[in-house]
């Protein structure tokens, strides 16, 4: 079984861990990764783009001159929409682009997406991350020992930690998340994942419940054919 070195904050090696990719997912369902990513990231859209019609521009409806004899095209009033300053013939309106896939199936999702860092040595393990109080200059050291700076970075905890979550805000293209918030779109646009042990303890019993006979998913078993 693959073992996966665990190091303190100063990068050195303290200890290993052992993790393998069917921990989380027999298999890595290319195509629900995709389905789940463009369904979080159209959740994440506004959708309040808009633009104006011809009855919601400023401008008088009077006919701009008369239909004959002036030698110009034909022309009603100036919010046409083909005169600078008309309104848009087909208008923009409000959209709400958000939807939802199946939860059992974003679940799986989220294990196939472990399941690739752990395949692709995208996991970097710590023995421990907490600070006293927040403190960016330490978390950039921290980063910078364990070779993980200059990449995008997830951090991850077992559970929500104020002083990590601080320490790391503020570092260009570092998020933090908590083990119990990670979704398939987190883990897949980080190159790589900062998670201690606890944390990673504690998404192995998720995954092995979620994975049981009781809680194993129509879209897992046509995923898995």
């Amino acid at each position: 079984m693959p073992k996966l070195a665990v190091h303190d904050a100063k990068g050195k090696k303290v200890g290993t861990y052992t993790v393998e990719p069917s921990d989380f997912a027999d298999r890595i369902n290319r195509q629900l990764l995709h389905d789940a990513v463009v369904m979080y990231q159209a959740n994440l859209r506004q959708g309040s783009h808009q633009t104006k019609s011809r009855g919601m521009v400023a401008g008088s409806t009077k006919k701009m001159y008369r239909q004959k004899g002036t030698g110009n095209a034909r022309a009603g009033h100036r919010r046409s929409g083909i005169r600078r300053g008309g309104g848009h013939i087909h208008r923009i309106h409000n959209r709400d682009y958000s939807y939802a896939l199946p939860r059992k199936a974003l679940q799986l999702a989220t294990r196939m997406a472990l399941a690739a860092k752990v395949q692709g040595d995208g996991l970097v393990l710590i023995d421990r991350l907490a600070f006293e109080e927040p403190k960016t200059r330490e978390m950039a050291g921290i980063l910078k020992a364990l070779g993980c700076d200059g990449h995008s970075l997830l951090v991850t905890t077992a559970k929500y930690d104020k002083n990590v979550y601080k320490s790391a805000r503020n570092i260009a293209r570092v998020e933090v998340a908590p083990a119990g918030e990670l979704n398939a779109l987190a883990l897949l646009k980080a190159h790589r994942v900062l998670i201690t042990p606890e944390a990673l303890d504690l998404l192995k019993a998720k995954s092995s419940a979620e994975k049981s006979p009781a809680g194993k998913s129509s879209a897992e078993t046509s995923t898995g054919s």
